[in-house]
């Protein structure tokens, strides 16, 4: 029976995948005609690998972090640096001009991702020493002046040479196509997975529920709190790295506070310590914003304009919105839960709807 069970949940997973390429497919084949429709799924999915990485922190090892802006920034201006075709770069540094060190270097976007996921962990292992031994509100207050720092640093004009200053970098090349891109952001989150549930994910849950428990076990709590917070970085990087492919164009102010606060929104809202939660998170904040944007513009309804429909309308419906979600999901959608096909099933059979045909269609069978 257990077998049947298994066999089956592969069997959807199957046809799920299947249906998702075919999708992208055809958003591939007629990219112009769905290019906002594009642009918004690919930006869900890479918010989602970077909300899958803080989550892996805040979620699953109880850090809380607020540095992830940061992070990002350093792993966006790295691609960017690393990925700017060399014929470009006199356009694009045309004030001060470029760095020699940095004047010929280039390389392609996949290895440039994993060389910004790497600077990001290695600045994370030395700022991880003085700050992993704070807690709680400390450690958020020390990584959030982290982020602002980094983002400081960048626009400074001390470093106009290589980070382009407050004019930002441009002509970054962009995905080649749609299965690379959401191809890139399935294996960061799969990785993250792998991660979770191996015996280091084990240690990290322990560290989580109870830090004297954990070390009375023998756990090493500095060791694991700073490998989270290294691989959390690391992935955070690559996420800031897929956004800066993405976008094409990026400067200081892309990686502002609000960035961090969009990114903890989607783990909140998702279900902290909860990978899929997550994910469904990031589709649901990035869509809905967009899906509410006629909210902004002004309407008129019989010669009457309507007061209130004008831009940031938006923002304050979307914000009512998410006060109802977590009015009635506590904990988030999935809350620590991950997507079971069973679990999708029950939900479905609880929509009063369908539950009133299925029993009006028993009762008819009963009668005939």
């Amino acid at each position: 029976m257990k077998r049947n069970v298994i066999s089956k949940n592969k069997l959807y997973s199957l046809f799920a995948l299947l249906f998702i390429l075919g999708f992208l497919g055809f958003l591939q084949g007629n990219k112009t005609q769905y290019s906002y429709q594009i642009s918004i799924l690919e930006r869900s999915a890479i918010y989602a690998v970077v909300a899958v990485s803080m989550n892996l922190l805040t979620g699953f090892t109880g850090l809380f972090s607020l540095g992830q802006a940061g992070f990002m920034a350093i792993g966006a201006y790295t691609v960017a640096i690393l990925t700017i075709p060399v014929e470009n770069r006199a356009s694009v540094y045309y004030v001060d001009g470029i760095a020699p060190a940095i004047a010929n270097l280039e390389c392609p976007y996949w290895l440039a991702l994993i060389v910004a996921g790497l600077i990001a962990a290695g600045i994370a292992a030395l700022i991880g020493i003085p700050v992993l031994r704070l807690k709680s509100d400390y450690l958020a207050i020390a990584t959030l002046g982290f982020s602002e720092i980094i983002r400081a640093v960048i626009s400074a004009p001390q470093f106009n040479r290589i980070t382009n200053g407050s004019y930002g970098l441009k002509n970054i090349p962009g995905f080649p196509n749609l299965f690379v891109a959401f191809g890139l952001c399935a294996l960061c989150i799969l990785l993250m997975i792998l991660l979770i549930n191996s015996s280091y994910g084990r240690a990290f849950k322990a560290l989580r529920e109870d830090e004297i428990a954990a070390q009375a076990m023998g756990i090493n709590l500095f060791r694991y709190k700073q490998l989270a917070f290294v691989i959390s970085s690391f992935f955070t990087g690559v996420g800031g790295g897929l956004l800066a492919l993405f976008m094409r164009s990026i400067d200081s102010r892309t990686f502002s506070i609000n960035l961090t606060y969009d990114i903890l929104l989607i783990v909140v809202l998702g279900g902290i310590g909860s990978v899929t939660g997550s994910v469904v998170g990031s589709f649901l904040v990035t869509i809905g914003r967009e899906w509410l944007r006629f909210f902004d513009n002004p309407l008129t309804i019989g010669g009457v304009s309507i007061p209130l429909f004008r831009s940031g309308f938006r923002m304050v419906i979307f914000s009512i919105l998410l006060m109802a979600v977590v009015l009635f999901y506590r904990k988030g959608i999935m809350g620590s839960n991950e997507f079971s096909w069973d679990g999708l099933f029950r939900l479905i059979r609880r929509i009063p709807g369908l539950k009133k045909k299925k029993n009006k269609t028993t009762k008819k069978g009963e009668h005939a």
